[in-house]
């Protein structure tokens, strides 16, 4: 099994520290969208990641297809998400949050690293939507007592949580205040403070497209 990208995304990172969790070998290369654009292109088209190539040379794209499929090897005792319900539902939209908070964090970094730019109305509707998710999420965790956010185990809305907000300190350190979000500030903590999340660790870097 091998995965594609950089640790420095909180989308591929999220999937490295799954595969950890479950106990999962894997091949790890650490591929930019930008430097190994043509190699990432082999096996996916779209030339993003994470990209994970299955040991029957099947190819899965897009971190919440990864997990699915992960989810599904795993069985109902082990996966990282409950298995129907109410439970499930909260995840997956708190999921959702991270990953859109991701993304507009990502958008962010091409607006200023690869495009040379910074428009201002782009930039203020981004950084509107980090701050709304945040907010949200720190209502949620800061209303829920356990270790975790649903209860004494690990999973995937605690781990997308913490990847993004890692991300977020790194690429706009500016946007992500441990006093204006306490809780997602101590969620991140106890999370960086697992092993799993230790193995899979990059300092943000972008890498500049291929002239």
């Amino acid at each position: 099994m091998i995965l594609i990208g950089h640790y420095d995304s909180p989308f591929v990172r999220r999937v490295a520290i799954a595969l950890q969790l479950y106990g999962v070998a894997y091949e790890h290369r650490a591929w930019s969208v930008f430097a190994q654009a043509d190699e990432i292109a082999v096996y996916n088209p779209l030339k993003r990641v994470p990209t994970l190539i299955l040991d029957d040379g099947e190819v899965l794209i897009e971190s919440a297809a990864i997990l699915d499929w992960l989810d599904e090897v795993a069985g109902p005792g082990r996966a990282l998400i409950a298995e129907g319900g109410v439970e499930r539902r909260h995840a997956l939209k708190v999921c959702a949050l991270a990953s859109g908070l991701a993304d507009k964090a990502v958008s962010l970094v091409y607006e200023r690293a690869v495009h040379a730019r910074e428009t201002p109305l782009w930039v203020q509707r981004c950084r509107s939507q980090i701050g709304g998710v945040l907010t949200a999420l720190e209502t949620d965790r800061a209303s829920r007592a356990g270790p975790w956010w649903y209860g004494p185990m690990i999973n995937h809305a605690d781990i997308i949580v913490g990847c993004v907000l890692r991300f977020l300190r790194e690429a706009h350190p500016d946007a992500f205040l441990a006093t204006e979000w306490p809780a997602l500030a101590a969620h991140a903590q106890a999370c960086e403070a697992l092993p799993e999340f230790a193995a899979v660790v990059m300092p943000f870097f972008v890498a500049p497209p291929k002239a």
